[in-house]
């Protein structure tokens, strides 16, 4: 019989590419690991992992076992969860990921009707980049988390987490007068930093106008974006979320693009009590009566 605990390690492994990012992650160190996936490979009683020096790459057996595995945690997740709804009064923790904007004005007022309702169920949030949140799902580091995704950046299906549609947001050009984006060609660009998402979507969505952005600053916090945008540091797109308080310098033109939110949790366990219960609390801060409050 296959040990759950080690196909989970390769599972990790196919996700993450390296032994070391693995250790990291689940909080192992790396040589643990790799004996981990040796006995692993002793189970399986066919090789799984191909080692060139300090690298490994997964066997073409290894890839089919990593599908298989995805099934079984998934299963297991479920099954889980089917005990959990006959315990009554939630209790336990509950770990929630979100990104900046939806921290406040989406999960805040949700917390709010989840301590109320369940005060048995200790409610922990982590800010995170959108871009880091399956790694996290996935490594039981969250439980559930809000992810997102622009028109010139979309996200592709994540093997072994669900999710549901939360929201749609329209996206806006923040300068000092209504204009278009390829009025902005030789203007210096406020972005996110390198390598998040909101970065990626300046750089395509300039793309798809004709030309390539001049990033004069870089800062993940909406609030400071359209500050700087006040001061004439520059030009920047800005989500309807992160657009809540406005300075009067600052024109917003909204634009054809569109930066969605979906709740993401792993495979299996859309029917456990709590995140059932967090999925509702959420989806009510972001029904059509609630919008006028965060929007």
């Amino acid at each position: 019989m296959l040990d759950v605990r080690r196909l989970r390690l390769l599972r990790e492994l196919a996700h993450r590419g390296t032994i070391a990012a693995v250790a990291e992650a689940l909080t192992y160190t790396a040589s643990a690991v790799s004996q981990q996936l040796t006995a692993l490979e002793r189970e399986a009683g066919v090789p799984l992992l191909e080692r060139t020096g300090r690298s490994v790459a997964l066997t073409p057996a290894a890839l089919r076992l990593v599908e298989h595995t995805e099934t079984v945690l998934a299963v297991l997740e479920q099954a889980e969860a089917e005990l959990f709804s006959g315990r009554g009064e939630l209790a336990g923790t509950l770990r929630i990921g979100a990104f900046a904007t939806a921290a406040h004005t989406i999960v805040a007022p949700a917390l709010v009707t989840l301590s109320r309702d369940h005060p048995r169920l200790e409610l922990l949030v982590t800010e995170l980049d959108p871009a880091d949140t399956p790694a996290a799902l996935r490594a039981e580091a969250l439980d559930l988390a809000l992810v997102q995704e622009y028109d010139y950046v979309p996200r592709g299906p994540e093997t072994g987490l669900d999710s549901d549609p939360l929201l749609e947001e329209v996206v806006y050009l923040a300068a000092p007068a209504a204009t278009e984006v390829a009025a902005h060609r030789d203007s210096p660009w406020i972005a996110g930093t390198p390598g998040t998402l909101c970065h990626l979507m300046t750089i395509r969505a300039c793309e798809a106008a004709g030309f390539t952005p001049r990033v004069r600053h870089h800062t993940d916090d909406f609030g400071t974006v359209l500050a700087l945008v006040a001061a004439g540091q520059g030009v920047a797109f800005v989500p309807e979320l992160g657009a809540t308080t406005v300075p009067g310098a600052v024109t917003l033109t909204p634009l054809p693009i569109r930066r969605r939110t979906r709740l993401a949790y792993r495979s299996g366990t859309g029917s456990h009590p709590a995140i059932a219960a967090a999925r509702a609390a959420l989806h009510a801060v972001t029904a059509p009566a609630a919008r006028q409050t965060i929007s």
